[in-house]
């Protein structure tokens, strides 16, 4: 049986609260050991591979990868490429990668968590450099590598709490994990600051990419008095039913407001191009180690996407002087006091959540219903 908890594709370690100097660098998160560089290789002699979880074409999350290795190329043209889509978490995880090594692969993204059936190929071949997308165990020769989301989360939810007029807002999960813990918290936490008495109720549907089990959750919470969507999910299903009922919507990923441009809000978009083409870079120059795990800030690997064309001037102007706050001063909105569904205080008066607890967060607030671990 698949543990979806731990096969969450968003996971980073022990980072503590950021620092305004520091808020638009990458993050290194400590090293597994003193790895020695990888040796040098010649560009025409590069063999680079991706692994991906979905199609290329979801427009979401392995869109937003395969648009990284298209930078790659373009930075280094005379290099090879592999890409494998749709890798299911099956024993064809390490079969698929024996095989770009055995293709020559001199470096390997795998831009999902698939632990142990990754390893498996990894910890053989220590001339390859790895990298896992949420990688949970760097090594040597594999560092891992993420993104803050929960920051441009926490600055759209500050604007869905200023256009909701029900205060109740949706959420389409793909499974209760803390991606999804942490992401409808940072929303609801958000949209508290300027309307307190907003929640938030969650529809699960055990999947990344299920335009029908979207479409469905998405009708449900409307139905239901939601008059904000937001959600997880690696297409636009809940976007066009928001389009179709006249509610707001943020999505995650990219930017898709052409199926849905008077509803759209924002999305939180992802971007690792600079990203990849740096570590190529570095693994070309015989400058690149293992042991690594890297957090891109918001501002450089993610942020909240361009606003919608109907969200009026001063809700932006209101949501993007919290993200200015964030990004120049070092702030962070996740202090305590702050009480569980339940009522419970889970994180005490003064004390400021760590990145590793925002990225464990398994938990929901007062005010989410709908996800249970």
């Amino acid at each position: 049986m698949i543990d979806f908890k731990n096969m969450d594709r968003r996971r980073f370690m022990g980072l503590a609260g950021m620092t305004a100097a520091a808020s638009m660098m990458p993050r290194m998160i400590g090293s597994a050991r003193a790895a020695a560089p990888l040796a040098a290789v010649k560009e025409e002699d590069a063999v680079i591979g991706f692994g991906h979880v979905g199609p290329i074409s979801d427009e979401g999350w392995t869109y937003s990868h395969h648009q990284g290795l298209l930078a790659v190329k373009e930075a280094f043209p005379k290099a090879k490429y592999l890409e494998v889509e749709n890798i299911p978490f099956s024993a064809d995880v390490t079969r698929i990668y024996r095989q770009m090594v055995s293709d020559g692969a001199n470096m390997i993204f795998s831009t999902s968590n698939y632990g142990d059936l990754l390893y498996e190929v990894s910890d053989r071949t220590p001339d390859v450099g790895w990298f896992e997308c949420d990688g949970r165990r760097p090594a040597d020769n594999l560092s891992g590598y993420y993104i803050q989301h929960w920051y441009p989360t926490y600055v759209v939810g500050v604007a869905a709490g200023l256009l909701s007029k029900t205060g109740k807002l949706g959420y389409v999960a793909s499974f209760p994990v803390p991606s999804v813990f942490s992401g409808t918290n940072a929303f609801l936490m958000g949209a508290r600051t300027v309307n307190p008495n907003a929640t938030l109720q969650a529809v699960v549907i055990n999947s990344w990419f299920d335009p029908q089990g979207a479409k469905q959750a998405g009708t449900a919470l409307i139905d239901n008095g939601a008059d904000f969507l937001f959600g997880i999910m690696d297409e636009a299903a809940y976007l066009q039913v928001a389009e179709e009922r006249g509610v707001w919507a943020a999505m995650w990923n990219t930017d898709i407001r052409r199926y849905g441009p008077k509803s759209y809000v924002s999305s939180i978009v992802l971007d690792w191009r600079e990203f990849y083409v740096e570590q190529v870079k570095k693994r070309l120059a015989g400058e690149w180690t293992g042991g690594e795990e890297i957090l891109l800030p918001m501002g450089k690997g993610i942020d909240r996407d361009a606003w919608g064309e109907r969200v009026p001037a001063d809700v932006a102007a209101k949501a993007d002087a919290v993200r200015d706050k964030i990004m120049k001063e070092g702030w962070s909105p996740f202090e305590g006091e702050i009480k569980d569904s339940e009522g419970t205080v889970r994180v005490p008066a003064g004390h400021r959540m760590t990145e590793d607890e925002l990225y464990n967060w398994d938990w929901s607030i007062e005010g989410v219903s709908g996800l249970k671990v």
